[in-house]
Protein backbone atom coordinates (compact mmCIF):
# COMPACT_ATOMS: atom_id res chain seq x y z
CA UNK A 1 0.00 0.00 0.00
CA UNK A 2 1.29 3.46 -0.87
CA UNK A 3 1.57 5.85 2.03
CA UNK A 4 1.22 9.63 1.97
CA UNK A 5 4.49 11.50 2.49
CA UNK A 6 6.43 8.36 1.48
CA UNK A 7 8.27 7.83 -1.80
CA UNK A 8 6.17 6.35 -4.58
CA UNK A 9 7.31 3.55 -6.87
CA UNK A 10 9.42 4.46 -9.87
CA UNK A 11 7.55 5.25 -13.07
CA UNK A 12 9.40 5.49 -16.38
CA UNK A 13 7.43 5.13 -19.61
CA UNK A 14 7.40 6.28 -23.22
CA UNK A 15 4.90 8.99 -24.16
CA UNK A 16 3.32 9.70 -27.51
CA UNK A 17 4.65 13.19 -28.13
CA UNK A 18 6.78 14.22 -25.16
CA UNK A 19 9.70 11.78 -25.08
CA UNK A 20 10.22 9.44 -22.19
CA UNK A 21 8.48 10.19 -18.90
CA UNK A 22 10.48 9.60 -15.72
CA UNK A 23 8.69 10.54 -12.51
CA UNK A 24 11.99 10.99 -10.68
CA UNK A 25 12.98 13.82 -13.02
CA UNK A 26 9.54 15.21 -13.92
CA UNK A 27 10.16 18.28 -11.83
CA UNK A 28 7.60 20.99 -11.49
CA UNK A 29 6.87 23.47 -8.73
CA UNK A 30 4.20 21.36 -7.01
CA UNK A 31 4.37 17.94 -8.65
CA UNK A 32 2.54 15.68 -11.05
CA UNK A 33 -1.01 14.36 -11.35
CA UNK A 34 -0.85 10.80 -12.67
CA UNK A 35 -4.08 9.38 -14.07
CA UNK A 36 -3.89 5.64 -14.66
CA UNK A 37 -6.65 4.62 -17.06
CA UNK A 38 -7.93 1.25 -18.27
CA UNK A 39 -7.21 1.71 -21.98
CA UNK A 40 -8.75 2.46 -25.35
CA UNK A 41 -11.49 -0.13 -24.79
CA UNK A 42 -13.04 1.94 -21.97
CA UNK A 43 -15.55 4.61 -23.02
CA UNK A 44 -15.62 6.02 -19.48
CA UNK A 45 -11.85 6.54 -19.67
CA UNK A 46 -12.26 8.57 -22.85
CA UNK A 47 -14.77 10.87 -21.15
CA UNK A 48 -12.57 11.13 -18.06
CA UNK A 49 -9.41 11.90 -20.02
CA UNK A 50 -11.27 14.50 -22.08
CA UNK A 51 -11.97 16.31 -18.80
CA UNK A 52 -8.33 15.98 -17.71
CA UNK A 53 -7.23 17.43 -21.05
CA UNK A 54 -9.50 20.42 -20.38
CA UNK A 55 -8.12 20.82 -16.83
CA UNK A 56 -4.44 20.37 -17.68
CA UNK A 57 -3.98 24.14 -18.04
CA UNK A 58 -5.63 24.67 -14.62
CA UNK A 59 -3.14 22.28 -13.04
CA UNK A 60 -0.24 23.93 -14.89
CA UNK A 61 -1.28 27.35 -13.51
CA UNK A 62 -0.82 25.84 -10.05
CA UNK A 63 2.58 24.34 -10.81
CA UNK A 64 1.39 20.78 -11.44
CA UNK A 65 1.99 18.67 -14.55
CA UNK A 66 -0.43 15.98 -15.76
CA UNK A 67 0.01 12.62 -17.43
CA UNK A 68 -2.36 9.80 -18.39
CA UNK A 69 -0.96 6.26 -18.23
CA UNK A 70 -2.18 2.87 -19.45
CA UNK A 71 -0.83 -0.57 -20.29
CA UNK A 72 -2.01 -0.13 -23.89
CA UNK A 73 0.66 -0.17 -26.55
CA UNK A 74 1.59 2.88 -28.58
CA UNK A 75 -0.99 2.33 -31.34
CA UNK A 76 -3.95 2.07 -28.95
CA UNK A 77 -2.60 4.99 -26.90
CA UNK A 78 -2.48 7.09 -30.08
CA UNK A 79 -6.08 6.16 -30.86
CA UNK A 80 -7.11 7.31 -27.38
CA UNK A 81 -5.16 10.56 -27.74
CA UNK A 82 -6.89 11.23 -31.05
CA UNK A 83 -10.29 10.33 -29.60
CA UNK A 84 -9.94 12.84 -26.74
CA UNK A 85 -8.18 15.42 -28.91
CA UNK A 86 -5.18 15.50 -26.56
CA UNK A 87 -3.10 18.63 -27.09
CA UNK A 88 -1.68 19.36 -23.63
CA UNK A 89 -2.18 16.12 -21.72
CA UNK A 90 0.80 13.79 -21.93
CA UNK A 91 -0.14 10.22 -22.81
CA UNK A 92 2.15 7.43 -21.61
CA UNK A 93 1.83 3.81 -22.66
CA UNK A 94 3.27 0.31 -22.15
CA UNK A 95 2.73 0.35 -18.37
CA UNK A 96 3.99 -3.02 -17.12
CA UNK A 97 1.30 -4.64 -14.97
CA UNK A 98 3.95 -5.44 -12.35
CA UNK A 99 4.47 -1.68 -11.99
CA UNK A 100 0.70 -1.11 -11.88
CA UNK A 101 0.51 -3.50 -8.92
CA UNK A 102 3.31 -1.61 -7.13
CA UNK A 103 1.12 1.50 -7.43
CA UNK A 104 -1.72 -0.47 -5.80
CA UNK A 105 -3.82 -0.68 -8.95
CA UNK A 106 -6.26 -3.54 -9.35
CA UNK A 107 -5.83 -5.83 -12.35
CA UNK A 108 -8.77 -7.16 -14.38
CA UNK A 109 -9.14 -9.90 -16.98
CA UNK A 110 -10.75 -9.43 -20.37
CA UNK A 111 -14.48 -9.82 -20.85
CA UNK A 112 -14.16 -9.58 -24.64
CA UNK A 113 -15.51 -6.60 -26.55
CA UNK A 114 -16.79 -3.58 -24.66
CA UNK A 115 -19.97 -1.61 -25.31
CA UNK A 116 -18.08 0.39 -27.97
CA UNK A 117 -16.91 -2.76 -29.78
CA UNK A 118 -13.25 -2.65 -28.78
CA UNK A 119 -11.57 -5.78 -27.46
CA UNK A 120 -10.26 -5.58 -23.90
CA UNK A 121 -6.64 -6.67 -23.40
CA UNK A 122 -6.18 -10.05 -21.71
CA UNK A 123 -5.10 -8.19 -18.55
CA UNK A 124 -5.23 -4.47 -17.74
CA UNK A 125 -5.21 -2.19 -14.71
CA UNK A 126 -8.23 -0.45 -13.27
CA UNK A 127 -8.17 3.33 -12.70
CA UNK A 128 -6.06 5.21 -10.20
CA UNK A 129 -5.44 8.90 -9.66
CA UNK A 130 -2.40 10.21 -7.80
CA UNK A 131 -0.75 13.50 -7.08
CA UNK A 132 2.95 13.12 -6.44
CA UNK A 133 5.17 15.87 -5.02
CA UNK A 134 8.37 17.05 -6.73
CA UNK A 135 10.24 14.89 -4.18
CA UNK A 136 8.31 11.87 -5.53
CA UNK A 137 6.26 11.40 -2.37
CA UNK A 138 2.55 10.64 -2.40
CA UNK A 139 0.31 13.64 -1.72
CA UNK A 140 -3.05 12.29 -2.90
CA UNK A 141 -4.24 8.90 -4.06
CA UNK A 142 -7.44 7.24 -5.22
CA UNK A 143 -7.58 3.66 -6.49
CA UNK A 144 -10.64 1.92 -7.91
CA UNK A 145 -11.81 -1.61 -8.60
CA UNK A 146 -14.27 -0.49 -11.29
CA UNK A 147 -14.33 2.09 -14.08
CA UNK A 148 -17.25 3.96 -12.49
CA UNK A 149 -17.49 6.95 -10.09
CA UNK A 150 -14.10 8.62 -10.41
CA UNK A 151 -12.77 11.71 -8.61
CA UNK A 152 -13.64 14.97 -10.39
CA UNK A 153 -10.72 17.01 -11.68
CA UNK A 154 -12.50 20.26 -10.85
CA UNK A 155 -12.64 19.16 -7.20
CA UNK A 156 -8.97 18.22 -7.27
CA UNK A 157 -8.09 21.66 -8.65
CA UNK A 158 -10.17 23.28 -5.87
CA UNK A 159 -8.53 21.08 -3.24
CA UNK A 160 -5.14 22.03 -4.63
CA UNK A 161 -6.02 25.72 -4.24
CA UNK A 162 -6.95 25.08 -0.60
CA UNK A 163 -3.80 23.04 0.02
CA UNK A 164 -1.58 25.75 -1.47
CA UNK A 165 -3.27 28.58 0.44
CA UNK A 166 -3.13 26.70 3.75
CA UNK A 167 0.13 24.76 3.35
CA UNK A 168 -2.00 21.66 3.89
CA UNK A 169 0.05 18.46 4.31
CA UNK A 170 -0.67 15.06 2.80
CA UNK A 171 -2.96 13.10 5.13
CA UNK A 172 -3.30 9.40 5.94
CA UNK A 173 0.36 9.00 6.88
CA UNK A 174 -0.14 7.38 10.31
CA UNK A 175 1.02 3.77 10.49
CA UNK A 176 1.09 3.11 14.25
CA UNK A 177 -1.23 1.08 16.43
CA UNK A 178 -4.92 1.95 16.44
Amino acid sequence: MLLPRQKTPALTLPTLDHGDFDLSTDSNERGTVICFYRGLHCPICATYLTELEKRTADFAERGVKTIAVSSDGGERAREMADKINAKNLRIAYDLPLEVAKKWGLYISTSRGKTSIGIEEPALFSEPGLFMVTPEQTLYYGSVQTMPFVRPHFSELVGALDFAIANDYPARGEYTGAV
